[in-house]
């Protein structure tokens, strides 16, 4: 082998040895490097996980406890009598601790519509308990009852009866004239209509 050939392979060899080290080197270096850069990346994830968590708190959805609403709802059924009856509103909210317990906005009632004597109620608002039947009405209480019709301030009506009664002044007219009472109420199919408490009233002449 001459001498010139020599001098290239140990040249080469230095070069191989030199790409090695450097390779090497650059390893060590990302031994350490790398790990670090994961740390940090994690540590920075979790701290912007507890940041948010702490000062910008995720809201609960607004439904989540939301009441059930319901929208126009109507209620069926009949009395003792027989006679149909249906009860609507603008809108009802179910009691979250009395689920028959339904709360209305605007309420009417209208019983034995098809009858020879229907009767109308309506209100600013109202409470319907579908355990034990009772329609309880409170604000601009208005009675339309075959020829009369009354104002009240409550009036709380048995849809298992029919029975309609009330405590608080009550005005209206019918046919004969017209009525203030402190409390009445409507008996036997709406035919009789009992008022009681400082009674007045005025009768037209035939």
């Amino acid at each position: 082998m001459t001498a010139f050939a020599l001098d290239t392979a140990a040249a080469d060899h230095a070069r191989a040895m030199a790409r090695w080290r450097r390779r090497s080197r650059l390893i060590r270096r990302l031994r350490v490097v790398l790990p670090l850069v994961i740390a940090a990346i994690v540590l920075s994830l979790g701290g912007m996980v507890i940041y948010r968590s702490l000062v910008d708190p995720p809201e609960r959805p607004a439904e989540a406890d939301a009441p059930i609403r319901l929208v126009n709802p109507r209620f069926l059924g009949r009395d003792e009598q027989g006679r149909a009856f249906v009860i609507t509103a603008q809108s009802a909210v179910r009691d979250e601790a009395d689920y028959q317990r339904v709360v209305l906005d605007r309420p009417a009632l209208v019983l034995d519509e098809d009858g020879m004597s229907p009767l109308r109620l309506s209100a600013a608002s109202g409470v319907y308990h579908e355990g034990d039947g009772r329609l309880r009405l409170q604000g601009d209480v208005r009675l339309d009852e075959r020829d009369a019709a009354f104002d009240t301030a409550s009036a709380i009506f048995d849809t298992a009866t029919g029975v309609l009664e009330g405590e608080g002044l009550i005005t209206g007219a019918g046919p004969l004239g017209e009525i203030n009472a402190r409390s009445y109420g409507v008996y036997d199919r709406g035919e009789r209509m009992v008022f009681k408490g400082g009674v007045r009233g005025r009768i037209n002449p035939k």
